[in-house]
Protein backbone atom coordinates (compact mmCIF):
# COMPACT_ATOMS: atom_id res chain seq x y z
CA UNK A 1 0.00 0.00 0.00
CA UNK A 2 1.61 3.47 -0.94
CA UNK A 3 1.21 6.13 1.69
CA UNK A 4 -1.26 9.03 0.26
CA UNK A 5 0.11 12.68 1.29
CA UNK A 6 -2.69 12.48 3.71
CA UNK A 7 -1.07 9.85 6.09
CA UNK A 8 1.61 12.30 6.52
CA UNK A 9 1.46 15.52 8.40
CA UNK A 10 3.83 18.14 9.33
CA UNK A 11 2.99 20.97 11.18
CA UNK A 12 4.73 23.92 10.66
CA UNK A 13 5.30 27.71 10.18
CA UNK A 14 7.51 29.58 7.26
CA UNK A 15 10.27 31.10 9.41
CA UNK A 16 11.05 27.67 10.90
CA UNK A 17 13.97 25.94 10.32
CA UNK A 18 13.75 22.48 11.26
CA UNK A 19 10.70 22.42 9.63
CA UNK A 20 12.55 22.93 6.71
CA UNK A 21 14.60 20.44 7.59
CA UNK A 22 12.34 17.41 8.20
CA UNK A 23 10.47 18.59 4.82
CA UNK A 24 13.69 18.37 3.38
CA UNK A 25 14.28 14.86 4.84
CA UNK A 26 10.86 13.68 3.88
CA UNK A 27 11.37 15.17 0.06
CA UNK A 28 14.58 13.07 0.06
CA UNK A 29 12.58 10.08 0.86
CA UNK A 30 10.21 10.88 -1.59
CA UNK A 31 6.97 11.01 0.14
CA UNK A 32 4.12 13.38 0.04
CA UNK A 33 2.97 15.03 2.98
CA UNK A 34 0.11 17.48 3.86
CA UNK A 35 1.60 20.30 5.22
CA UNK A 36 -0.17 22.76 7.77
CA UNK A 37 0.93 26.07 8.57
CA UNK A 38 0.18 26.79 12.24
CA UNK A 39 0.79 30.70 11.80
CA UNK A 40 -3.10 30.24 11.36
CA UNK A 41 -4.40 30.49 15.36
CA UNK A 42 -7.14 27.59 14.28
CA UNK A 43 -4.53 25.66 12.88
CA UNK A 44 -2.27 26.43 16.21
CA UNK A 45 -4.89 25.24 18.36
CA UNK A 46 -5.89 21.74 16.60
CA UNK A 47 -2.00 21.27 16.85
CA UNK A 48 -2.19 21.86 20.37
CA UNK A 49 -4.96 19.48 20.87
CA UNK A 50 -3.53 16.61 18.38
CA UNK A 51 -0.13 16.57 19.57
CA UNK A 52 -1.15 16.80 23.41
CA UNK A 53 -0.25 19.49 24.52
CA UNK A 54 2.98 20.22 22.11
CA UNK A 55 3.13 23.94 21.00
CA UNK A 56 6.87 23.74 19.22
CA UNK A 57 6.68 22.96 15.32
CA UNK A 58 7.21 20.98 13.54
CA UNK A 59 5.17 18.01 14.93
CA UNK A 60 5.02 15.11 12.21
CA UNK A 61 2.12 12.70 12.35
CA UNK A 62 2.37 9.55 10.35
CA UNK A 63 -0.28 6.93 9.43
CA UNK A 64 -1.51 9.25 12.60
CA UNK A 65 1.18 8.06 14.76
CA UNK A 66 2.86 10.93 16.52
CA UNK A 67 6.32 10.95 15.54
CA UNK A 68 7.65 14.47 17.39
CA UNK A 69 9.51 17.24 15.71
CA UNK A 70 12.58 16.99 13.80
CA UNK A 71 15.01 15.66 16.15
CA UNK A 72 12.58 12.96 16.34
CA UNK A 73 11.63 12.33 12.78
CA UNK A 74 15.61 12.09 12.03
CA UNK A 75 16.47 9.37 15.27
CA UNK A 76 13.97 7.22 13.86
CA UNK A 77 15.49 7.73 10.40
CA UNK A 78 19.33 7.33 12.24
CA UNK A 79 18.08 4.11 13.68
CA UNK A 80 16.38 3.14 9.83
CA UNK A 81 12.98 2.73 11.69
CA UNK A 82 11.85 5.79 9.30
CA UNK A 83 11.69 3.83 6.18
CA UNK A 84 9.52 1.04 6.87
CA UNK A 85 6.58 3.24 8.48
CA UNK A 86 7.02 4.79 4.59
CA UNK A 87 5.86 2.08 3.46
Amino acid sequence: MTLQESDILVYTTKVCPYCHAAKGLLNQKGVKFKEIDVSDPVERLALIEKAKGRKTVPQIFIKSQHIGGYDDLKALDDRGELDPLLL
